[in-house]
């Protein structure tokens, strides 16, 4: 099985959740690959390197079951990609304190931008409003393209599978429980923590558990 760790904003490649994946299947389950692509581009670029990277890994399909042998993690926005691209291609994911409505919380960006500049100097869709830890330098059309695809709905809820922490100081995480559980998607909240999830490294071999589970769906 390959697994896809997608980082979420102002992370890399080399994320703490993405490496510590990584190494626990190198020790424990070595029948698992993990695959940690830099996503600091556009989000269509993103999607387009994460379907590519998912047509690489499907080359090879279990001769039994012929199912997808890629199952997908998503943190933060990572989620949201990784929701996106299950929706459009039917990919087992597990997504870890999702972004939701990036239209909307990216918007800060913009708003900094507005208040940091003269009235007369209006904002140009390539203008840069900020440049994440790991290079990807957002603009307007960026914001635009994440109202253009909003996630409204969740086409393959057995396949998608949700854990949230009560404690996410950033996103609202009763609002992404009240979106995946009305789309039917299984969802699973803990009392405290964090945005970061800074106790993962404790709940991997419940992740690699659930993540079996969302590759025979």
């Amino acid at each position: 099985m390959n697994l896809i760790y997608i980082h979420g904003l102002d992370s890399d490649a080399n994320s703490t959740k993405g490496l510590l994946l990584e190494k626990y299947c190198q020790h424990h389950h070595p029948d698992i690959t993990v695959l940690r692509p830099d996503l600091n581009k556009s989000p269509a670029q993103v999607c387009e390197q994460l379907l590519s990277l998912i047509e690489e890994s499907n080359n090879s399909k279990d001769a039994e079951t012929k199912s997808s042998n890629t199952v997908l993690v998503g943190s933060s926005l990572g989620g949201y990609f990784s929701t996106l691209i299950s929706n459009q291609i039917d990919c087992p994911t597990l997504l870890l304190n999702p972004s939701t409505q990036p239209h909307i919380t990216l918007q800060r960006f913009s708003d900094n931008s507005v208040s940091n500049q003269d009235s007369s100097d209006a904002l140009s869709d390539n203008k840069v409003l900020h440049t994440t830890a790991g290079g990807w330098r957002i603009t307007l059309s960026d914001l635009q393209w994440f109202a253009d695809h909003r996630i409204s709905q969740v086409n393959y809820p057995n396949k998608v599978a949700v854990l949230l922490k009560q404690g996410d100081e950033l996103l609202n995480s009763k609002l992404s429980q009240a979106f995946y559980e009305g789309q039917g998607a299984a969802v699973t909240v803990q009392a405290g923590g964090d945005h970061r999830f800074s106790d993962f490294g404790e709940q991997l071999p419940m992740v690699i558990e659930m993540l079996r589970e969302l590759a025979k769906s």
